[in-house]
């Protein structure tokens, strides 16, 4: 009899071990969809908001736990690097864009099919922008220009911070040796400050 069990737990385990690591929070997952399908009919049929009895059901230090949690998160990540910014002032440009409608069907009824352009075009040269485009494009630029000039910022200067440069370019130069090689230099440089150099 052990060994009838032993050779049926070994089955089972060779069948968990072909199924995929996260089939366990899949499952789970499904199962919870399923629940969530079943209390949204029954909602329904009773004639009840399903986010109002699903609301109803939450504890209030549940609530607050996960209102906490959404304040933490950050969707403004600020500046992480050059690519990312400029995909970020992409969105936020093509956001601000409103299309001229009006514009784009009569360059349909004036180009045909020649509008959309394929390798076979020769449109370069032949589009003229219009003067409100012109106009809108200048104040959008003037815009980023005026937004960019309130960015920049002052270092503020450290009077308590020792002098170790003899100019403003030896001061810069002397900022990067330090971010990059201070902790390698930092006891050469402390048994030159006590006179205990080798």
């Amino acid at each position: 009899e052990a060994c009838k069990l032993n050779s049926q737990e070994v089955v089972e385990e060779d069948k968990r071990l072909k199924l995929p690591p996260n089939w366990e929070a899949k499952k789970a997952r499904l199962e919870w969809e399923l629940q969530v399908q079943e209390k949204k009919k029954e909602c329904a049929a009773r004639g009840e908001d399903y986010e109002r009895v699903k609301l109803l059901e939450i504890s209030a230090e549940d609530a607050e736990r996960w209102e906490r949690k959404k304040k933490k998160k950050n969707p403004d990540l600020g500046f992480s690097d050059f690519a990312a910014a400029q995909l970020r002032q992409y969105q936020r440009l093509t956001r601000q864009i409103k299309p001229d409608l009006e514009h784009y069907e009569k360059l349909k009824e004036q180009y045909g099919e020649a509008l959309y352009p394929t390798s076979d075009s020769l449109l370069h040269g032949t589009h003229v922008p219009t003067k409100d485009g012109v106009d809108r494009m200048v104040a959008d630029l003037e815009k980023q220009i005026e937004k960019r000039e309130k960015y920049s910022r002052r270092r503020p200067y450290n009077d308590d911070a020792d002098i170790d440069y003899i100019n403003e370019r030896n001061a810069k130069f002397n900022q990067k040796a330090e971010r990059f090689y201070g902790k390698y230099t930092a006891e050469i440089k402390q048994n030159l400050e006590r006179g205990t150099a080798v």
